[in-house]
Order: structure tokens, then sequence, then C-alpha cells
């Protein structure tokens, strides 16, 4: 296909596992097969199209990685073959990329010659890389000696400055501190709105609906369908919960959990910061959740009884929208007990453009009228998100719990907005 930016025919890749070395051995002298065949990926035909952003979802030992890995070259397919059109590069394992003898300095020339870039051309694009991986002097120093952060800040810059048309990104973006987090989603949002092609594998099925045109599952080595990402995710969600029902967040990471006494502060200790702290310095200063108040029919409180269809929720976050970004957009989520997410909602998604007072903090109230809620305990996860909606900043986790009461014999979660005609 001419639009196609990688087209594939029949790739799969199989492993052969031995049960012992004389094995091995039997199978040269005799000529007859003497190992077990594990297929770690299927035979898969598929089509990415040139500036599509295809997301790779599945369970833990679906074959994404393997995919990925065969599309990277990093390893050879057993089967088939594949074609890609134009400069490829991928985010895989952490350090994958690496010789960790080598200085960070050395490794960045070892890259461009891999990548088939002369001298020169590492040259034009060497400072570039140094600014944006912002490690300071580990950049000569043995990346044996870097952390997890150091790492993947070095292998991402490196990755996206040759300026490649086909970006593979597998759950790289999960290390490193919140400030290089926020400037590798600005550079993955650049390559999209330059039309750049973006295999994006992740078990963030919010990032995944929120960035990707197309998703294609992976379900035991092989494709279980390709499609709208609304579709796809929705009947993969369905699928995991139940087979393994586990709580869902709103983001990457996980939630830290409220203070006995309530949450009409929130502190540090109740934040569940993202990643670790900067390797180097950091230009930018992020927004933080301040202060959160929760309140049911104008009582403030941390457990409410609720009253369906007749009680008022009314939710503040007060917020410090951080220097050098955008301003930050706000959601809320109610969860039921197994932890599943059963609404939510954010202001960039309902298009409410958020302010600062005249002391520069941010504040907004969303409030939920006559909550429709049908009896049982709930829960309310509030996050703090960067203006699109998709990165997290911070979030808390059960800031408040509802107990909500009803007069009638409805059944299930929600009541739905409704009218008789007879």
């Amino acid at each position: 296909m001419t639009d196609a930016a990688l087209s594939i025919r029949d790739v799969s890749k199989y492993y052969k596992v031995y049960a012992n070395e004389l094995d091995r051995i039997k199978e040269i002298i005799t000529g007859k097969p003497r190992f077990q065949k594990i297929e770690a990926l299927k035979p898969v035909t598929l089509d990415i199209l040139k500036g599509e952003v295809l997301g790779v979802i599945g369970q833990n030992g679906a074959g994404k990685s393997t995919l990925l890995k065969v599309l990277s070259k990093t390893i050879l397919p057993s089967t088939g073959e594949f074609q890609i059109n134009g400069r490829i590069a991928a985010l895989l394992e952490l350090g994958a990329s690496f010789h960790r003898e080598m200085t960070g300095h050395e490794n960045i020339y070892l890259y461009g010659a891999i990548q088939g870039l002369s001298t020169q051309e590492v040259n034009a694009i060497y400072q570039e890389v140094i600014e944006f991986a912002d490690i300071g002097e580990f950049i000569h120093r043995p990346v044996k000696t870097y952390s997890s952060g150091m790492f993947v800040r070095l292998a991402f810059s490196m990755a996206t400055q040759i300026d490649p048309e086909v970006l593979i990104i597998d759950e790289a973006l999960s290390v490193g501190d919140g400030a290089f987090s926020r400037k590798s989603l600005d550079r993955i949002m650049d390559f999209k709105n330059a039309g750049k092609t973006i295999l994006f594998c992740s078990h963030s099925m919010y990032q995944v609906e929120a960035l990707c045109d197309r998703v294609v599952w992976l379900d035991g080595g092989r494709v279980r369908k390709v499609g709208n990402p609304v579709e796809v995710i929705t009947e993969y969600s369905e699928m995991v919960s139940m087979a393994s029902p586990k709580e869902e967040g709103l983001g990457t990471v996980s939630m830290a959990s409220p203070k006995e006494e309530g949450l009409s502060t929130v502190s540090k200790a109740d934040r569940d910061k993202i990643g670790e702290k900067p390797d180097h310095k950091n230009i930018l200063t992020l927004p933080a959740l301040q202060k959160i108040a929760i309140s049911v029919d104008g009582h403030e409180g941390k457990v409410h009884k609720v009253v369906s269809q007749q009680s008022d929720l009314e939710i503040t976050v007060q917020f410090s929208p951080g220097e050098g970004v955008p301003m930050p957009s706000v959601a809320v989520a109610f969860s039921g007990g197994d932890g599943r997410i059963i609404s939510s909602t954010g202001s960039y998604h309902d298009n409410i453009a958020l302010k600062t007072n005249a002391e520069g903090e941010g504040e907004v109230t969303i409030v939920f009228p006559k909550l429709a809620l049908l009896r049982g305990t709930y829960y309310v996860d509030i996050a703090l998100l960067c203006e699109k909606g998709i990165h997290l900043y911070e979030a808390v986790r059960r800031a408040a719990e509802i107990h909500v009461e009803q007069a009638g014999l409805e059944r299930g979660i929600v009541m739905l907005e409704h009218e008789w005609k007879a």
C-alpha cells in the first residue's frame, strides 16, 4: 500500500525450547526436531497508515512487545515479512539501545551510526539531544552508572531527535520525573501533529484512547480485534474485568489515600507524585493539588450519606497552576467498591477553561445536583491533568466515601433520566 508506513504480512515469532542441552545434540545428529515450539506471536497481517497513531493493547504475554521488537528490527521474525517506509526509531526496554560501558556521549554517536546518520549529522543534533535529556555532567559518564530516569531521558531524546517517520513506544515513558514526562508528552504530540506514524503500546487505556486513531488488540499472540479505539478498548476492558477484576485508575500511577481526619487540606503525604525526583535541574514547576472540599447539601466532610436523586454533591478543587506549562484541567471519577470506575468527567472534555484568582491559585467547583447514583457505597477520585486531559500530574484516590440510600426499589448503579408514554 502506497499510504502505508508499515506493511506487515504474516509476521510471526516462535522460539525453540529444549528440555536440556543433550536434546540439541541429538537433534543435530538425527535431524529430527527435539524442541518445544513456543509461539510468542502468531501470524499478523496489518497495514499501518502514514500519520496514524496506532495503539497496541493486550494483557501480559499477549505478544505486544514481541511485535514491536520485530518491527523495530531488534529481533528477526520466524515467518512473514514487513516493509517500513521511512526511518524508524523505537523506545523498547529501558536502555536496550545503550552500550553500558560507554558514556552517554559515546552512545549518542553509536545510536546515530546504527540509524544510518553520519558523524556530521549527529554533530548537528548533538546539542539538542543533551539539552532535552538534561542529565548534566552524567553525559560523560558510563551509562551503567545512570539511574532509571537518566536512561529514559537519554533514550527518548536520542530516538526522537533523529526525526523518524515512524516512532515505536513500548511503555518506555512510565519511568522518569514528572517534568520530563510532561516534556515527552509534548514531543509525542508534536510528532502526531506533524503527521508522523506512531505505535503506542501501553496498559493505560485512558491514554491509548486519548492519543490513538486506531487500536489493535493482541490476545494469546494473535490479533483479536482492530478498529476504533472506543469499541476495541471497551470490549477489551470488559474481558479483563470479567477475567480478573481489579481497580481502575484515572491515569498511569496509583493514587494516594486520604487522611483519616478528612480532606479539607491535601498534604504532601496525601498526594501521589508522579515518578522520581529529577536527576538534574528542572526548568518546569508542575501543577499540584492544594485543597479538596467535598460537601453534600452544604455539609463538608470525608464520609457522606446521600439520598438518591435528592442530595446535591459539590466538589471544590484548589490547585497551583505551576510555571512554564499551560493551565491544567481537573477530572472527577466515581468508583464502586470493586474499584471499577462508574462515571467520570473532566473540565477539558466539558470545554471548561480554568482560571486563577488574584493570588495566582486555581480553583474550580463542580456540582452534581440530585445525585443519580442508586443504593450502594461509592468513592470519589480527583485528578489534576494537563490542558488536554491526557497527562496525569497528581491524583487523590478515594477523596470521599459516599453511602447512597434510596426510597424506591430500583436496582443497579444509576437512575437514568427517562420519560413514560402510555
